[in-house]
């Protein structure tokens, strides 16, 4: 089964082994976004490096993360659903802030873009927290479907969630925490990304190998792209026209034009590909059973490099210079 909180190799994680760099970026570093990855095998959280060609040190952040956001002012936040805990990670200083006890099972998660809530998916409560993401207090809580896992919020406090069991997307209004509608999509949903315009949201459907794409205004699909084998992460170009979306069982990253969901590339990258985020030029890809993440130039569409990584890649996030 994918995209349960097991413990050992089928638990959520990314990282990325050190070859002599610290996990923030160095002080005289030029400002630059900087890939971190977290690892739930091993409990660890690594940043890479930014010419895409090693891993910094890895840092300790307690056992099998299952998912990890950025937010504002540097910080990583880290969902523990075996633990029950969220991790606080100043992502520049490359140190643990926090950690916080947190009801259930979290797993997914994001960060509001001003730094004052943090939203958690419950795995087994089958509900959305909020919390104080000064104090991860308990704050609001809402109802969704059966096994939340991949989270998205807009920029006008629109919480989606993926709910994979229930074969659906949740839309929840985050300033009253309540859910506004459900949108049926495939087979088990898991991974959600917005374009940049935020009026297209692609969910990969593990299980029924494709890609539901929801009209965000209207809150319906309006279209459904094939990928065939197993679409675990997603990720849109940052002109939008483009989708990528990782096979775990073909060990691909499929390249998709947003508008008719036709196939533009096929880039074999490690095996069992899970997350994936988009920064510039640059494609990374965690690949949960190789240890090591692909870097796919967007230009040529093709793998330049391949970073070892320690146990268990599986979900990335980015920080920009003003986030840190």
């Amino acid at each position: 089964m994918t995209g349960t909180p097991v413990i050992g190799r089928f638990v959520l994680a990314a990282l990325l082994v050190g070859l002599g760099l610290a996990l923030g970026p160095s002080p005289g570093a030029a400002a630059a976004r900087t890939v971190y990855v977290a690892s739930q095998g091993a409990g660890t959280l690594v940043a890479l490096a930014r010419d895409a060609t090693a891993a910094g040190t890895p840092l300790a952040v307690g056992r099998s993360p299952a998912q990890v956001v950025a937010g504002p002012e540097g910080r990583l936040y880290l969902a523990h659903p075996d633990t029950g805990t969220v991790t606080v990670v100043d992502g520049a200083g490359g140190s643990i802030r926090q950690t916080f006890s947190v009801p259930g099972q979290p797993f997914g998660i994001a960060a509001s873009p001003d730094g004052v809530h943090l939203y958690v998916g419950d795995w087994a409560g089958h509900r959305v927290m909020r919390l104080s993401a000064r104090t991860g207090a308990v704050e609001g809580t809402v109802a969704v479907g059966r096994e939340p896992a991949g989270l998205v919020l807009d920029r006008d406090g629109i919480l989606y969630v993926a709910d994979r069991e229930s074969r659906q997307v949740s839309v929840v209004d985050t300033r009253t925490m309540t859910r506004t509608a459900t949108i049926s999509v495939g087979q088990g949903p898991f991974a959600l990304a917005l374009n940049p315009a935020q009026d297209r949201l692609y969910i990969a459907n593990v299980r029924s190998g494709d890609v539901s794409v929801i009209d965000t205004v209207a809150r319906r699909v309006v279209a459904t792209f094939t990928v065939g084998g197993m679409p675990y992460g997603v990720a849109v170009s940052p002109d939008g026209r483009q989708i990528f979306v990782t096979d775990q069982r073909a060990g691909h990253l499929v390249v998709l034009d947003a508008d008719d969901g036709a196939l533009r590339a096929t880039v074999p990258v490690g095996r069992y590909p899970e997350g994936v985020v988009i920064t510039g030029h640059q494609a990374y890809v965690a690949n949960w059973f190789s240890d090591s993440v692909s870097v796919i130039d967007l230009r040529s569409l093709r793998e330049t490099a391949r970073i070892a990584v320690p146990d268990g890649p599986r979900s990335l996030a980015i920080l920009t210079e003003d986030e840190r």
